[in-house]
């Protein structure tokens, strides 16, 4: 860590709070008054080319960078304003304690407070007045645009490396073809609300109400904990439904969730007859086509959880190949 001699400051600004797809992103960069950065500016001012050519400069030099990510399903959850104040808690929080103790003054693009700090100082435009907000707008931008660009390669027919999830009329014309994506699309948004709505995906039973989706719940969470990063829960066409899809290591994986109360007629995994295992690989293939992505380089691996009791417990989480 830098030792500082002079004043502290530190920049915070957001990118993605409209894009109708992809998470917020909120960072806070720590500076001191001698560091000298050429180029700084509002990353909305700056070509792909500058701002790629500001991050190594600004890392270099910045005494902190913190990042704060909330992805859809929270903000969809929690709404903006408090999506907006989670992530900048969160970046505040990486930055070094000391560095964060002993700041003079904490600029925040625009004017709403994300923090509840009496060092803050709300500014419209910080990001082209204010070092610090300017090196925060760069490092937030090109983060949001390097995972909606990664994104993009799961999801190739939405377009994400192009307009980072923004409603452009080839997003939505794509939303209207092919239905969105839970998880990665942001469902309180009204336009996803209303494509998603009359393409018949969204799965209007009560969230958490039925024992059948506590069940799911629990699985995904574990499934979360265990590295995964869950992207579609209760996934239904008219013909196949799939509980859980999720990803790891650029691999998808299928999960079927099997509930029982008590195991005196044997557990979940004996629900797995021939006939239901033919089941979900159809409906892991027809997901797969659905986002347009090559089977030949996706292959679809087939989970089961097991879940009995209550309250509820997990007995077991395998793929399907060791049953």
């Amino acid at each position: 860590m830098k030792n500082p001699k002079n004043k502290i400051t530190i920049g915070i600004d957001e990118v993605g709070r409209g894009p109708l797809a992809g998470p917020l992103v909120v960072c806070a960069v720590a500076v001191s008054e001698q560091s000298s950065i050429d180029g700084l500016n509002d990353s909305k001012k700056l070509t792909p080319k500058q701002r790629a050519l500001l991050v190594a400069p600004i890392k270099q030099c910045a005494l902190g960078i913190g990042m704060g990510w909330v992805h859809p399903h929270v903000l969809d959850k929690i709404g903006m304003t408090s999506a907006l104040r989670l992530a900048a808690g969160k970046a505040l929080s990486q930055l070094p304690k000391e560095i964060l103790s002993l700041a003079d003054v904490i600029y925040t693009d625009g004017t709403i407070s994300f923090v509840d700090d009496d060092r803050e100082i709300t500014l419209p435009k910080a990001d082209a007045k204010i070092r610090a907000v300017s090196a925060a707008s760069i490092i937030a931008k090109e983060a949001r645009d390097s995972y909606m660009t990664e994104l993009a390669k799961l999801y190739p027919v939405y377009g994400f490396e192009r307009h980072a999830g923004y409603g452009t009329a080839v997003h939505r014309q794509a939303i209207a073809e092919h239905g969105y994506v839970v998880g990665v699309h942001r469902e309180s948004f009204a336009p996803i609300k209303n494509m998603a709505s009359s393409r018949g995906l969204i799965d209007d039973r009560p969230v958490d109400k039925t024992t059948g989706r506590q069940a799911e719940q629990l699985v995904a969470s574990r499934l979360v904990n265990d590295g995964y990063v869950v992207i579609a829960q209760n996934w239904r066409t008219k013909r196949c439904e799939i509980d859980i899809v999720a990803t790891k290591n650029n691999q998808y994986y299928f999960v079927e969730v099997k509930y029982r109360e008590n195991k005196i007629h044997g557990d979940g995994l004996e629900a797995i007859t021939p006939r239901k295992l033919k089941q979900m690989q159809l409906a892991a293939i027809t997901y797969l086509h659905y986002f347009g992505l090559d089977q030949t380089l996706v292959q679809p691996n087939l989970l089961v959880a097991s879940v009995s009791g209550n309250p509820m417990t997990i007995d077991q989480l395998l793929p399907l190949d060791v049953l």
